[in-house]
């Protein structure tokens, strides 16, 4: 079989990463791209690396392949496409777009106005910019044969405001955005492009602010974390998804849409990485949308996972 490539936009932790290492269990290439290395930290001032990332890869089965990018340098990305073309012929199969780099500038506590202007534009510029960099230089490696994929990553499966903030609102719509036009654009090359995004994320980063590890996540839920952390999911659930859309060979009837790793968990029958099945779709609209108390749903959020 015909050795396929991936590049991880945004693979140092996460879902990109987990993202990377499903590939790699489906025995794919990986082109595992961020900023932290082991001799290189970014802002996001995190421990994980892309180097421990494609090692993950390695051990799932694929070729972890650590590229040091910033998807804010359009240099940094030209390089890296200078190592694609060199290493793989210049193919891409599937490109993930999953860079954000907004924490250290996120304010969720106060009004827009009152926040940091310097801080909101520089969340947009590392959460939109960077994508529209990565595809501007990296979609005609995608579009040089029929059947490429492009997915991007937001958070969110819908355009209503809930909350977050005026700039992280901005940030994730325009990521759906994009994914809706990348469905209309490629199509005229035989390509796909879609969105897909995570439920309540047990992220290294998550699991780091609310006090707890993966074994003790459940200690959290109405303590440290809100009553909502019982229907979380790891980063691998949507890993799983994206493995699957990327082996589907009618892939297509999702061009332009935003999935849910719920919607991917119902629609390919997927678990995960404990068994279970999280529906985070399913508690917003029988819980949160309905009224009911949430406290008391979570005493057994059994029926939703």
């Amino acid at each position: 079989m015909e050795q396929k490539v991936a590049v991880v936009a945004g693979a140092t932790r996460g879902c990109g990463r987990a993202i990377a290492v499903e590939l790699g269990g489906i025995g794919w290439t990986v082109f595992v791209t961020g900023r932290t290395t082991r001799d290189h930290q970014s802002p996001m001032k995190r421990p994980e690396t892309i180097e421990d990332t494609a090692e993950l890869v390695d051990a799932a089965g694929g070729r972890g392949i650590p590229v040091r990018t910033d998807f804010t340098q359009v240099s940094d990305v030209d390089s890296l496409r200078a190592r694609i073309e060199s290493e793989v012929d210049g193919r891409i199969d599937l490109l993930v777009d999953d860079v954000w780099g907004g924490d250290p500038f996120a304010d969720f506590e106060r009004a827009y106005w009152d926040s940091s202007l310097d801080n909101a534009l520089t969340l947009v510029h590392n959460a939109i910019d960077t994508h529209l960099i990565a595809l501007h230089r990296l979609l005609p490696l995608v579009v040089r044969r029929e059947g490429g994929l492009v997915i991007e990553v937001t958070d969110g499966d819908h355009d209503e405001y809930v909350g977050a903030g005026i700039p992280y609102f901005l940030a994730k719509s325009g990521i759906r955005a994009i994914g809706r036009a990348l469905g209309a654009e490629l199509k005229k090359y035989d390509c796909v492009g879609m969105t897909v995004t995570p439920g309540f994320l047990r992220s290294e980063s998550m699991l780091e602010l609310f006090e707890v590890t993966e074994d003790t996540w459940r200690d959290a839920v109405g303590k440290t974390a809100p009553v909502d952390f019982a229907i979380s999911e790891t980063p691998a659930l949507l890993g799983r998804g994206v493995a699957k859309l990327a082996t589907d060979p009618e892939v297509s009837r999702f061009a332009g849409k935003t999935l849910a790793s719920w919607t991917l968990m119902n629609e390919y029958g997927l678990t995960d990485v404990d068994g279970s099945r999280p529906d985070f779709g399913k508690w917003m609209s029988e819980v949160r949308d309905a009224g009911k108390d949430p406290e008391v749903a979570a005493a057994d959020p059994s029926p939703f996972r």
